[in-house]
């Protein structure tokens, strides 16, 4: 066990394996935070008083990416390892959540809800995956709308070559 703070969810570990970042909920309010591998104090990197989540360290180790609901609708932002220099990246009206960084460091996968979710990222809903470029901000769809949401790309899933990406596309069954 590396906290024994919960509720805490892992999302990533730093290039040098020496640390991992998760989102928590502590005094009712979630937000981003990293710790050891070998355990020890936690180190809050977020504050906002809204859903910080998702947080995922770039290959090179320079950023962390997550999504917040700090500007009113759920977007893809990355801050330094210690949490400062927050800036967002993605600014469109869809609720876009789980930004997972290629290896090659220039593009993210994230999933886009279609329909607003506010601070929810609910199972059951039409998304589709998009590539966000880390450095222009450019965001464009790789797939049509699908049935999915909670657990289609939760973790990161990129193949070491950065060729192929993992995610999960539900579907309904005919009774």
């Amino acid at each position: 066990m590396i906290t024994e703070l919960s509720p805490s969810y892992w999302h990533g570990v730093s290039p040098d394996g020496k640390d991992i970042v998760y989102c928590a909920q502590r005094n009712n309010n979630f937000d981003v935070y990293k710790i050891s591998t070998h355990g020890g104090e936690e180190i809050r990197l977020t504050s906002e008083s809204v859903l910080d989540d998702g947080p995922e360290y770039s290959p090179d180790g320079k950023f962390i990416y997550f999504n917040s609901y700090r500007s009113g609708m759920m977007q893809i932002w990355r801050m330094k390892p210690d949490g400062s220099d927050s800036e967002q990246m993605t600014f469109d009206n869809h609720s876009n959540w789980f930004a997972h960084i290629s290896p090659n460091n220039k593009v993210a996968t994230i999933i886009t809800y279609i329909e607003d979710q506010k601070e929810s990222h609910p199972f059951g809903r039409q998304v589709k995956l998009r590539l966000l470029d880390l450095q222009t901000k450019d965001v464009n769809d790789l797939t049509e709308e699908f049935y999915g949401g909670q657990g289609t790309i939760n973790v990161p899933s990129w193949n070491p070559e950065g060729t192929q990406f993992a995610y999960v596309r539900y579907a309904l069954e005919d009774l």
